[in-house]
Formats: structure tokens, sequence, C-alpha cells
């Protein structure tokens, strides 16, 4: 395989790059990573500054604590709702084009939301925090993009590298929140929207790392590589991306892994500062507990990842069944104690990494390269859903029966997870 000059280049939207020889590959792969792991670090910090006091100026904002949960509500509600389009557009033209357009779509969401909050209007603040959501779109694809031009046999550690860039970025963003609230005083600007004039700085950066590094587009090298090995190139469409999940049970496997695993955790989260205040935990131990859980979710991801190469995605989807349901019974069973409590999210969050992460593999590796895109947004556009209403559930569920019940039945979510892997796992025996 050689390169030819006048072949189509990556960095053409709408064509199929030119083949890279296998002594390019190596130094492309080291690039494409390096450069999604910094727009991972940037994008994570985007994400983690703004929603550090999005409740708090949702409430000002409105003038009423009720509606102040309506702030995390958008911001999930806009990742879902962009999840298809971008996948459309990264099936049709590439990952590089695809984040660039999200990474922009969320500082554009950022600057709605500080003209919001200037103008005290909370109908304007949601619609800046639905476009605010893209950063977790891009955030989300960005794993995917990892797996483009990774080995088969290391394409769970190519994602959850990328993934546990984002510990970065989430743990500093609550730390200068306090400073981008200072940073506006004087210019008319809610301290409380100050993080989002510091969001929008940091995705336009984000999306310029991308603009930068992705060159060539890591999907369109992929399929062009594909395509001199002989695989047709049919089938990109978001039509085609529904067919393959139909024809492959693993990735239905995937999916319910993914949306499963990912809906237990932000149900039980959401309201877990709720069941802390209850028993008279203060701010600053909600804060840490919360930050426990973050560490969980990223800082151990390349273990899941090699894990997930070396004993397989279903082995790891079967860690991930164990470790959420050992953490909905002991935070469920919790109460006064804060350090249970505290225990329970962190191996929350390690059980939603497991999942992610080897729900990401499986998801790769079980359809064809023209369908992944479609296959990957549709998967991000169905954990995102789900996590929505998940969320939503779990205020009625405390509310009416209380944080105990919200785990044990997300602990139910469990059981498809577990039902399908067993079954995969058996058919594969």
């Amino acid at each position: 395989m050689t390169h030819t000059p006048s072949a189509p280049d990556a960095t053409v939207p709408g064509h199929i790059a030119a083949p890279v020889t296998p002594a390019e590959l190596p130094a492309l792969r080291r690039r494409v990573q390096a450069g999604l792991i910094a727009t991972q670090i940037l994008g994570g910090l985007g994400i983690a500054i703004g929603f550090a006091l999005a409740a708090v100026l949702a409430r000002d904002v409105s003038g009423t604590e009720a509606l102040s949960g309506l702030a995390s509500t958008a911001s999930v509600a806009g990742s879902a709702l962009l999840a298809m389009p971008l996948a459309t557009l990264m099936t049709r033209r590439g990952r590089r084009v695809g984040l660039v357009l999200a990474y922009l779509l969320a500082a554009a969401g950022a600057g709605v939301v500080v003209l919001g909050a200037v103008l005290g209007n909370f109908p304007l603040l949601l619609v800046g925090l639905l476009g605010f959501g893209a950063g977790s779109s891009a955030n989300l694809a960005a794993r995917f993009a990892a797996a483009d031009l990774a080995e088969p046999d290391r394409r769970a550690r190519a994602i959850s590298t990328v993934v546990w860039a984002t510990t970065i970025g989430a743990v500093l963003g609550p730390n200068v929140a306090a400073p981008a609230g200072k940073s506006v005083s004087g210019l008319g600007i809610p301290a409380a929207a100050g993080p989002f004039v510091w969001a929008a700085g940091v995705f336009v950066l984000a999306a310029a790392v991308v603009a930068v590094l992705l060159r060539p587009d890591p999907l369109l090298t992929a399929r062009a590589l594909d395509a001199a090995a002989g695989e047709a190139p049919e089938g990109r469409s978001l039509r085609a991306g529904l067919d393959a999940v139909r024809k492959s049970p693993r990735a239905r496997i995937a999916l319910v892994t993914i949306a499963g695993s990912h809906t237990a955790m932000v149900s039980i989260m959401s309201m877990t500062p709720v069941a802390l205040t209850h028993h008279g935990a203060d701010i600053q131990l909600v804060g840490l507990v919360i930050s426990g859980h973050i560490t969980g979710m990223y800082a151990f991801s390349p273990l899941m990842g090699w894990l997930s190469d070396r004993l397989g995605r279903l082995a790891v989807i079967g860690l991930a069944v164990g470790l959420i349901g050992t953490a909905a019974l002991i935070a469920g069973t919790a109460g006064p104690s804060h350090g249970r409590t505290a225990l329970g999210l962190f191996v929350l969050g390690l059980g939603w990494s497991a999942g992610l992460v080897s729900g990401s593999a499986l998801l790769t590796d079980s359809v064809p390269q023209a369908a992944r895109a479609a296959v990957q947004g549709l998967s991000d556009f169905v954990m995102n859903t789900a996590a929505g209403v998940g969320g939503l559930a779990a205020g009625l569920i405390v509310a009416q029966a209380g944080y105990g019940p919200l785990n044990a039945i997300a602990a139910c979510l469990l059981l498809p997870m577990a039902a399908l892997a067993l079954r995969g796992a058996l058919r594969k025996a």
C-alpha cells in the first residue's frame, strides 16, 4: 500500500483520505491520540467550569430553587438532541468537521447563557444551555474517534485513554469557577455567569486544537484503509447504522450496556447531594463526595480498557454490572453515614467507567466500518435520552419513596445488561 499524492485527502470534507503507509500509521495514531487527549482535557474543563455554578445561576435568574434543576436537564437534552445530527455530519464529512462544529456550538451556547443571565431572561438561559450541551456531545464522540485507527486488540485502551484525559479538566473545572466569577466583576455580568465566559473561550480553543491536529481525519483515513483492503464503502447512512445494529446481537448488548450503566449512574448521582444534605452534610462535603465519584468515573478508565482488551468486552460488562450493583447497595443503605455514601459513589463511578469503555469498544467491534459513525451517534443519543429521563424520574422517586428505593430501582436497570451479556458469553462459548 503506497501513498499517492494525487489521491483524495482526508483534509478535504467529503473525500476519502489517502491511505497511509504502514510506516506512517503509528505516527498518525500518536498524533490523533495526542490531539484527542488535549481536546478532552479542554472539553472536560469547559463543561465542568460551566456546570459548577449552573444550578445557582438558574436559581438566581428564575428566582426559585424549584427551577434550578432545569439547568442540567437542558444541557443533557441539548447533548441528546445533537447526537444524531452530529453523527450524520461525521458520517458524511469525518470526525474533524463534526468535533469542530460541536465545540463551536458549545461556545456559542455558553455565550447565550451569559446573555440570558445579563438580561435576566430564564428561557434564553435555557436555550443557551441546550447549545452548551454540544460540549458533552463532542467529548463523547471523541472517544470513538480514538478507536478509528486503533488496532482491534487495543481499541478499548485507546478509548479509555481519551476518557481518562477528561479527569484533568473535570477535576480542575470546579476549582476555577470562583476565579471565573470574580473575573467578570465590574462588567455587568453576574458572578455565577462568569464560568460560562471562560467556558466559551475554552471551547473555542478545543475547536482550534481539533482543526489543527486531526489531519488527516481519522475516520476518513480508516475508511480509505478499509477500501484499499477491499471493503465496500456502501452503507454510511443512519438507516444503514440502524440496520447494522439490528443485524448484530453484540451491538445490541453494547447499546444496552452504555445506556443502562449511564442511566443508573446519572439517576443515583444526581440525587446524592439531596440525600447528603438531608443528613446534615454541608456543601463542602457534597463537593468532596462528587469529586470522589468523578475520580472513579475517569481516573481508572485505562485499567478498564486494559481489562477489556485482555479479558474480553463481555467480561468487563459483567464487572460493570457487579460494580454498579454493589454501589447501589452501599449508597442505598448508607443512611446518615456520609462515608458509606462516598464509597458507594466512588464504586458507582468505577462501574460507569467499566460499562462505558467496554460497551464502546464492543459497539465499535460489532459493526462494519462504514456504519460505525452512525451507530456511535445512535449510541450517544440513546444514552443521553435515557439518562435525561432517568434524571427526571429520580427526583420523583426520591420525593415519593426516598433515596434507598431509588438505588434499588437503578440496580434493576442492570438486569437487561446482565442477561444480554450472559447470553452473549454463552453463545460465544
